[in-house]
């Protein structure tokens, strides 16, 4: 089981590139979902130094706070509700540059300024929780390099929801 990263690239998908296997090797030695979605945050968290990232889990019609690292968040999260709700409704990832521009966005913490928010999928396809990352700075995620490495990397998360 890997217990320090090793991480050397400077830019932000060298790092996205290195982090991948690392934590590939450290949730496929853990059946625990819990276990994994703290680890798998934690990582985030020490890899890229985001302002908050965590986990929302679906529970009947709401999103119930899971695994995080970063400062007290919003407990529940109502369905198409905010950014988190929102990806949840549409089952698709949303990259919002500036949250304060967004439509009926939920301010857990007014120092958010971009937030990108990635659905997770059971073994059937099913979004049973969601990835969202906050990040201080304006315009801090991307479409083309953010978005897709963290869908690949929640694609590693669909075994704990058969």
């Amino acid at each position: 089981m890997a217990e320090q990263l090793i991480l050397e690239g400077s830019t932000r998908e060298e790092r996205y590139r290195e982090l991948y296997p690392q934590l590939q090797a450290l949730l496929g030695a853990e059946t625990d979902r819990i276990a994994n979605l703290a680890n798998m945050a934690a990582a985030f968290r020490q890899t890229f130094g985001f302002f908050w990232v965590g986990f929302y889990l679906v529970s009947g019609r709401e999103l119930v706070l899971g695994p995080f690292q970063g400062d007290i968040a919003c407990t529940r999260i109502p369905y198409g509700r905010g950014v988190c709700g929102d990806a949840w409704a549409k089952g698709m990832s949303l990259v919002v540059p500036d949250v304060d521009s967004y439509p009926g966005h939920i301010a857990c913490s007014s120092l958010s300024r971009s937030e990108i928010v990635v659905p997770i999928r059971s073994v059937r396809g099913e979004v049973v929780g969601v990835l969202d990352v906050d990040s201080q700075e304006l315009g801090d995620f991307t479409e083309e390099i953010d978005r897709p490495w963290l869908e690949q990397y929640v694609g590693l998360l669909a075994p704990l929801f058969p």
